[in-house]
């Protein structure tokens, strides 16, 4: 186990360089950030000059990519435009959003993976066939959309909610939020479940386990369950990312100073070093994540080791 968890980490080096290699490649590529600075006017040329040595922006793009980077492993994700250390950004946006994401994983793994659980168990009667057609419905709709029909309706309709999440952003304020970020991924969650139990309650060991007498739930929960969440977690796992950084529409709806948030300022201003520092870290959270998913199947499967 230990020497397949040290080469995860070795070949998580340069996918870790690729990725925040690209994002900067692209990120530099989207717009002139000095013409943003400068808002609706258009800068003289020696006040361009001048931010442009003072960020750096004077240099060749692969220089700028080095010194990021030598600045990193030294914990300065840079400074952003109007002079606030990324990191502090980090500091206020992260806390956010990991609340956040994880209350829309409770809730995928609550709902979703009960939901399969009992579908898978009862597959083609109309218990089964409903809660495919809701499955449906909510991965065709557009998360944007269903966050603003939910505010709309709990939010300003029938006041259940607060429209809008404080700055404190509590756990409480999040419950709403979270789930309408889960939305997507516990409809995916709960249609995954449903077809690994049901493929696995066919298998010769379940039939043994039943032929030896076990208890109905301890066959469900020591067989089937355990085997049947091998791809759930595997979603799950890489879901954890996709998540915070796919939060930008979510926190905009309900008004969250998170990593979307942040994100979406940055790429609106044409602020590069905000937008990469929040990226990287997102890049890391992801892969990290992934490493977690591989150690799981091991907990869920005694017969997988690890060489």
């Amino acid at each position: 186990m230990g020497r397949y968890v040290i080469r995860r980490l070795l070949q998580m080096v340069p996918v870790f360089f690729g990725t925040t290699l690209l994002i900067f490649l692209m990120v530099n590529i989207m717009g002139d950030p000095i013409a943003g600075l400068c808002g609706d006017r258009q800068c003289d040329p020696a006040t361009a000059a001048r931010l442009r040595k003072e960020f750096g922006l004077d240099k060749p793009v692969w220089q700028q990519y080095l010194t990021y980077m030598g600045n990193l492993f030294t914990g300065d994700f840079g400074t952003a435009f109007n002079g606030q250390k990324v990191t502090e950004l980090m500091a206020d946006a992260f806390p956010v959003t990991i609340r956040l994401t994880l209350v829309a994983v409770f809730f995928e793994i609550l709902i979703g993976i009960t939901l399969g659980v009992v579908t898978g168990l009862r597959r083609g009667r109309p218990v089964d066939t409903g809660v495919l057609l809701i499955t449906l419905v909510v991965i065709a709709v557009p998360t944007f959309v269903t966050g603003l029909i939910v505010q709309l309706l709990l939010g300003i309709k029938w006041a259940v909610i607060d429209p809008s999440v404080s700055s404190d952003a509590r756990l409480d304020e999040l419950i709403v939020p979270g789930l309408v970020l889960a939305s997507v991924s516990l409809a995916y969650v709960t249609r995954l479940t449903r077809t690994s139990i049901a493929e696995n309650s066919r298998s010769d060991y379940v039939r043994t386990a039943k032929a030896k007498g076990l208890p109905r739930g301890r066959v469900i929960r020591r067989h089937l369950l355990r085997n049947s969440l091998i791809p759930v977690v595997t979603f799950i796992g890489t879901d954890v990312g996709a998540l915070m950084g796919g939060a930008i529409v979510t926190e905009r709806i309900f008004n969250i100073h998170g990593v979307g948030y942040q994100l979406f300022q940055g790429i609106l201003r044409q602020n590069t070093q905000t937008v990469v520092g929040f990226v990287t870290v997102l890049v890391l959270v992801f892969l990290l994540a992934n490493l977690l998913v591989d150690l799981l199947y091991a907990v869920l499967d005694p017969r997988i080791r690890y060489a």
